[in-house]
């Protein structure tokens, strides 16, 4: 968290300086604040941290496992908010997943995007915004395509009738010092920007999904269109056990 701001810090100021320091950043960058997502991760926070976010403005909350979102979800309302799948998504959890969230932001196969738009037929939903995950730090630990595999991904996803290809997101791994990850963040914009070229996105602008509580600033200046922010908001996360 910023200097001055703690867990003890009322959730209110708290979030506002986490508003402000993505306002600030953006007006450096001469990008308008408007065009960049807060989404709030609200992965292991209860219910009703959600219903104070809400409260307080927030529209848009990230969640790693459906199962834990299954529980939260129906208590906070799925209309009460636009909810964002950011963690690995298994195939069995591919309609549940389909039925909670308004994006997945780790689509990460070409057999899970052709599972979804199965999924997506069955259920009579007409569209599922999805972003393909970058594996662009080659850790054991995290999943995603890759980059040699990109072009694969797009066509498949271009081929199903109901998955929205909005953009591309991507985890880098974690520094000590956020700077080391601009490479990182530089590369996907790259990606974006040649899909962008080829007119993949249309007349959208591609999205980028990257930067979390120690280094969204750094994505911003790299082109971020979605943050993903937890700690800064919520504070630590409680421990959990339930798998995806």
């Amino acid at each position: 968290m910023s200097a001055g701001i703690s867990s003890t810090t009322p959730f209110s100021e708290r979030l506002e300086n986490v508003r402000s320091r993505i306002r600030s950043c953006a007006q450096r960058c001469n990008r308008s604040p408007e065009d960049i997502t807060l989404v709030a991760v609200s992965k292991t926070h209860p219910a009703e941290a959600i219903r104070e976010a809400i409260s307080l403005g927030l529209t848009d909350f990230g969640e790693n496992r459906v199962q834990e979102a299954e529980g939260k979800i129906p208590i906070v309302g799925r209309e009460a908010a636009r909810w964002h799948l950011i963690g690995h998504l298994q195939s069995n959890k591919a309609r549940k997943a389909a039925e909670l969230f308004d994006m997945i932001h780790s689509l990460d196969s070409v057999a899970l995007a052709e599972r979804l738009d199965r999924i997506c037929v069955e259920l009579d939903r007409a569209t599922l915004p999805v972003l393909i995950q970058l594996d662009l730090g080659h850790e054991a630990t995290k999943t995603g395509v890759e980059e040699k595999d990109l072009n694969e991904m797009v066509a498949a996803i271009t081929e199903c009738d109901r998955l929205a290809f909005r953009g591309l997101m991507t985890l880098p791994p974690c520094f000590d010092e956020a700077e080391m990850a601009r490479p990182f963040f530089r590369r996907l914009r790259e990606l974006r920007d040649e899909l962008q070229g080829r007119g993949v996105f249309g007349d959208r602008v591609g999205d980028l999904s990257m930067g979390m509580t120690h280094d969204h600033e750094i994505a911003i200046e790299e082109g971020a269109t979605i943050v993903r922010i937890g700690t800064a908001i919520f504070g630590e996360r409680n421990q959990l056990k339930t798998e995806n």
